[in-house]
């Protein structure tokens, strides 16, 4: 309750609680801006060869286990892409927030992964590594920031995903 997954119902139980439009697109922009504020803080460990070779032999296997339609490991392998530059910061508190934040935008309710969006996000993942090779750190960051967890951008698929009636604010289901 205190993360805020369920809701306590006096004298009935627990249910999961369901994200409003205005909790999921405010849960959006502080992922962005705290996972945006670590690359700009790792940057110079994230230009390692190391690094840069896990991010990209992560985001290629992303990319075959989508196409052979294994959702539920392609889900955990993107969780750990962007465990790949959060596990470098020493902000422990950044990662306690990011991580239910996650889990409750992805966790609950769970649908079929739509490919399309996936492979938007695939691409953003590509462009970001490709910033860190450049030593481009403020584009990095806005890939991160405004583009891989950018509202506008993906509001689409998060209405689409969550079937939310985006006018009302809350969902259909």
């Amino acid at each position: 309750e205190c993360q805020g997954f369920v809701e306590m119902l006096p004298r009935k139980g627990v249910q999961v609680k369901k994200l409003t439009y205005g909790e999921l697109k405010e849960y959006y922009e502080v992922i962005g801006f705290l996972e945006s504020s670590v690359v700009y803080s790792v940057f110079d460990q994230l230009r390692s060869p190391i690094i840069i070779g896990k991010m990209k032999q992560s985001n290629t296997q992303q990319k075959i286990l989508l196409n052979n339609q294994e959702f539920d490991r392609y889900y955990q392998l993107n969780l750990e892409f962007h465990d790949i530059f959060l596990s470098l910061s020493d902000n422990k508190t950044l990662q306690e927030i990011v991580v239910p934040l996650k889990k409750r935008l992805y966790d609950f309710p769970w649908h079929r992964l739509w490919e399309d969006w996936e492979k938007i996000n695939l691409d953003e993942h590509d462009k970001l590594i490709a910033n860190i090779e450049k030593g481009d750190r403020l584009e990095a960051v806005a890939v991160v920031r405004d583009e891989h967890w950018g509202w506008k951008k993906h509001e689409a698929y998060f209405i689409k995903f969550y079937k939310f009636d985006s006018t009302a604010g809350h969902t259909n289901t």
